[in-house]
């Protein structure tokens, strides 16, 4: 669950903004984000369900002044949710099937507003050591 990932070059990633109705915590929304990521990893995570990977991450309030060009308005969202597909096909596919949206309800019920962009990966790199 808490383990590296590694990513394929020319993966597809999609950036879900997840902004959390009032009154809502992230301890509140923890459990359904995990069943759900649980889901997805465990049924959509073959050659023919194309998931690769996820990360779920709470926005801190970070706002970086030093990569930031001409906005440091806060966004409006709480939870970020990225997750790294085969193909925008697959993922569509997916979050059509009845298993997910089961578990995409429960987290849907907690949260005010969604959006889910899709990225096609341009480069990626690590350190050499």
């Amino acid at each position: 669950m808490f383990d590296p990932v590694s990513i394929p070059y020319g993966s597809k990633m999609l950036f879900n903004a997840v902004k959390l109705k009032p009154g809502v915590t992230i301890s509140d929304i923890e459990l359904a984000l995990g069943e759900m990521c649980h889901v997805v990893k465990e049924t959509y995570g073959n050659e023919d369900g194309g998931f690769i990977a996820g990360q779920v991450f709470k926005y801190d309030g970070f706002i970086s002044q030093e990569g930031s060009i001409d906005s440091m308005k806060a966004p409006d969202y709480d939870v970020a949710i990225v997750t790294y597909w085969a193909s925008f096909e697959q993922h569509e596919k997916s979050h059509a099937d009845k298993t997910f949206n089961e578990k995409f309800k429960a987290v849907g019920d907690m949260c005010s507003d969604s959006t889910e962009l899709g990225f096609s990966m341009l480069w990626q790199g690590v350190p050499e050591h």
